[in-house]
C-alpha cells in the first residue's frame, strides 16, 4: 500500500529530492548562457509537471461538453479521479519543498478539468497533506465559455494520496500501514476521523449524487473504508479505488477461521434446519442481494502488484471477464464491485503500483463480471443482518 513515487511508483524520497536538486543546479548552469538556455529548462518542466508526466491526450472540458459530456465516459472519469489524487501527493511534495501556490506543480493536475482547491486535508501531528477538496470551478468555466456544469462532472471531489517515503511525512504514513496490516481497519487512524469529516461535509452542501471519492494505495484504503462507513448510514457516494491494499494479517487469520468455518457448515447443512432458522437465513439472503446493488465501488487493480492483487480472487464462482480498450463500455451488471483488472501494463512491483498506469493511453483493462473473494467479504459485513437477540433466561 506503499505510494513510493508519485504518479510512477519509482523511490520518491531520493528521486524527488534529486530531481529538484537537479532542476536547481541545471537553471543555475543555464543561467550565465543567456534567455535561450533559460527558455529551453522552462520548457522541459519538472519531471512532475503536468506537461512532462500527466496523460497526452486527455482534453480539457470546453462549451462542447455542454452537448456530449466527456465525463460521462467511464475512462475519462477514471483519468482525472488518478489525476486529482496525483495532485494531492504533490500538494505535500510542495510544502514540503516550499513551493508556493504560484510556482507549485499541484494546481497544474487541476486546473486543465475546471476545478479548484477548496480544502485540504491536513495531519495536525506532522502538518503533512493526506488528502484534498476539489470543486467545480464555475468562474474557471465561464471563461472558456462553459455557462453549465458537464453531465458527470461532480461538483466535489475528495482525494486522498498514499505513503510517501519521505522524512517529514514517512513515520505517520507507516503508522497507517502497518495499522492496516496488522487489523485490516483503518478507523483508528487521526486521518480517518478527518476524511470522514470533510466528505460529511460536502455531502451536506452538494449531495451524494454530486460528489464522489477517489484515493490510491493507502489513500484507496482509506476511500474504501470511508465510503463504507457512509453507505452504513444509507449515503451512498462514488468511489474510485487505484491499488487498493489488500494484504493484511488480519485477513491471513481471517482465513483460517473461514476454512474452520466451512467445515462446520458442512456439518450443518447435513442436519435438517428448523423453520425459524431456514426463514432468517432467506431474509438475510434476499436482503444481501438487494443492498449490496446499492453501493458499488470502482476497483482498479493491476494483477502485478501484490499489495493489492487479492481482490482479483474469486469468490466461488466462474469469473466472466472481457477484454476491452480504453474505450470500453460498463456491463458489470448487479456485480458487487466494478473491478478492474489491468491486463497489458507494468510487470515490475514499483510500475504496477504506481498510480501513472492509470492515465496511461496505452493501458488495456479487464472487466471482471463477479464478485472478488475480498469484495464479498467486505460488503457482506456492511449488510449483514444481525444475528436474532438472545432470549433473557428465565
Amino acid at each position: 500500500m506503499m505510494k513510493i513515487r508519485a504518479g510512477e511508483g519509482g523511490e520518491e524520497g531520493g528521486e524527488a529530492e534529486g530531481a529538484v536538486e537537479m532542476d536547481k543546479s541545471a537553471v543555475e548552469e543555464k543561467s550565465g548562457e543567456g534567455n535561450k538556455g533559460v527558455e529551453a529548462a522552462e520548457v522541459e518542466g519538472h519531471p512532475y509537471d503536468f506537461h512532462v508526466s500527466g496523460p497526452r491526450n486527455l482534453a480539457s472540458p470546453n462549451w462542447r461538453d455542454l452537448i456530449r459530456s466527456s465525463w460521462r465516459d467511464p475512462n475519462y472519469k477514471r483519468m482525472v479521479i488518478a489525476c486529482f489524487v496525483q495532485a494531492v501527493y504533490l500538494l505535500e511534495l510542495d510544502r514540503q519543498d516550499k513551493r508556493s501556490e504560484e510556482n507549485g506543480l499541484a494546481p497544474k493536475w487541476w486546473k486543465p478539468f475546471k476545478y479548484k482547491l477548496t480544502q485540504t486535508l491536513v495531519d495536525e501531528r506532522d502538518g503533512s497533506i493526506y488528502g484534498a477538496i476539489l470543486e467545480w470551478d464555475r468562474s474557471a468555466a465561464l471563461s472558456d465559455f462553459m455557462l453549465l456544469r458537464p453531465s458527470g462532472a461532480p461538483k466535489a471531489v475528495l482525494a486522498l494520496r498514499g505513503t510517501l517515503l519521505r522524512s517529514p511525512t514517512i513515520r505517520r504514513d507507516l503508522e497507517d500501514d502497518l495499522r492496516f496490516l496488522a487489523l485490516e481497519s483503518l478507523k483508528g487512524s487521526v486521518r480517518f476521523g478527518g476524511a470522514l469529516e470533510a466528505l460529511n461535509s460536502v455531502v451536506g452542501r452538494f449531495g451524494s449524487s454530486n460528489v464522489c471519492i477517489g484515493g490510491h494505495s493507502l489513500g484507496a484504503g482509506f476511500a474504501l473504508q470511508i465510503g463504507k462507513a457512509l453507505a452504513k448510514q444509507g449515503v451512498l457516494v462514488e468511489c474510485h479505488l487505484f491499488n487498493p491494499p489488500s494484504v493484511s494479517l488480519a485477513m491471513s487469520l481471517r482465513s483460517i477461521g473461514e476454512k474452520v468455518g466451512s467445515v462446520w457448515k458442512r456439518i450443518r447443512a447435513a442436519m435438517p434446519p428448523s423453520g425459524e432458522e431456514a426463514k432468517d437465513s432467506k431474509a438475510g439472503q434476499k436482503r444481501l442481494r438487494t443492498e449490496t446493488k446499492k453501493w458499488v465501488p470502482h476497483l482498479y487493480v493491476n494483477s502485478s502488484d501484490y499489495i493489492c492483487c487479492y481482490y482479483t480472487d474469486c469468490a466461488g464462482v466462474a469469473a466472466d471477464v472481457t477484454t476491452d480498450k480504453p474505450k470500453m463500455k460498463d456491463t458489470i451488471g448487479d456485480a458487487a464491485a466494478k473491478l478492474f483488472v489491468m491486463s497489458k501494463g507494468p510487470q515490475k512491483f514499483l510500475e504496477a503500483h504506481g498510480l501513472e498506469q492509470w492515465w496511461s493511453d496505452d493501458m488495456e483493462l479487464q472487466v471482471a463480471v463477479h464478485q472478488s473473494k475480498l469484495i464479498d467479504r467486505q460488503l457482506r459485513s456492511l449488510y449483514a443482518v444481525p444475528p436474532p437477540p438472545t432470549p433473557a433466561k428465565s
